[in-house]
């Protein structure tokens, strides 16, 4: 009869096979205040009853080596950039920052995806093609700008937003070109679909795009509660809020064995009656357009 394993043995295996389910988190703001104060909130929150603490709390032009930290949690591009440079060691967890920006800073440092992982902004692309299907029934033509840095994320979404029967139709853009090529692509579809490229969607920009859009009658799908605010028609995108609680959840089932780079699990909607009335386009009721959303992933 095989023996059966001594208790301390087995206590010595689950130590070595586990991951770090306890420890300290050295926690990095690109800016002060904002949405990176409301995610710091929520994650201490959201923390409060597990084993995990953020014992340092810095801001990106302070920040100095997480020695004496398990994990650090970085929040916006800039505070990323910093914990690459000054802790090679540790493993890292990004927020709050679009792929591109991972990926930028990812090439800039050298580093390779060995124990650096994040939650992105950018919705998953399954997603955001529901979110219009329903938003916009009917439309099937919708519009996007891209950069040379965000091509790849325009291919690979074109075949997702095809299996939804939409047609997503691209343009690359530089600086010079914007506004003739928003124009362009505004008036061969029946709207555009922003995505979170800072080289496109600058704060210098983004009032020539909105009334470029507003002047041609098109709508803009935004990624960001800003945006809509700023002057486009709806929005989908992960408030600072929820992406906290996704990353508790990811420190209480993965400790600092950090799973690969994904997309937020949580969304917000929000909707801008006001645009939608200029526009002449009936709104759904926003419960409706989530629940169909919902129906649409439990299908798949």
């Amino acid at each position: 009869m095989r023996k059966l394993l001594h208790p301390f043995l087995i206590c010595l295996l689950l130590v070595w096979t586990s991951p770090l389910l306890a420890g300290t988190l050295m926690l990095i703001e690109s800016q002060q205040g904002g949405p990176y104060a409301e995610f710091s909130r929520a994650l201490e929150v959201a923390l409060g009853n597990t084993r995990w603490r953020v014992s340092e709390r810095l801001s990106a032009d302070t920040a100095t080596s997480g020695k004496s930290a398990d994990l650090i949690i970085t929040t916006g591009s800039e505070a990323f950039r910093q914990a690459l440079r000054q802790n090679p060691g540790l493993p890292i967890l990004a927020t709050l920052l679009p792929r591109q920006g991972f990926e930028r800073a990812m090439n800039d440092a050298g580093r390779s995806r060995q124990r650096v992982s994040a939650i992105f902004l950018d919705q998953p692309a399954g997603r955001q093609a529901s979110f219009l299907r329903h938003l916009l029934p009917g439309s099937t033509q919708i519009g996007m700008l891209y950069s040379s840095e965000s091509r790849n994320l325009y291919s690979s979404m074109r075949s997702i937003f095809a299996s939804n029967a939409l047609q997503l139709n691209g343009t690359e853009v530089g600086d010079n070109d914007l506004l003739p090529e928003l124009s362009n692509v505004l008036s061969r579809n029946d709207a555009l679909l922003a995505i979170p490229d800072s080289s496109i969607y600058r704060r210098d920009q983004i009032k020539g795009i909105l009334m470029t859009s507003y002047r041609l009658k098109k709508p803009v799908i935004a990624f960001s509660q800003s945006l809509v605010h700023a002057g486009a028609l709806a929005g989908i995108y992960s408030d600072p809020a929820q992406i906290a609680r996704q990353t508790a959840d990811l420190l209480i089932s993965h400790g600092a064995n950090l799973p690969p780079p994904m997309a937020p699990s949580q969304f917000a909607i929000s909707l801008n009656p006001h645009v939608a009335d200029a526009l002449g386009i009936r709104l759904p009721d926003e419960t409706v357009l989530r629940r169909a959303m919902l129906a649409d992933k439990e299908s798949r």
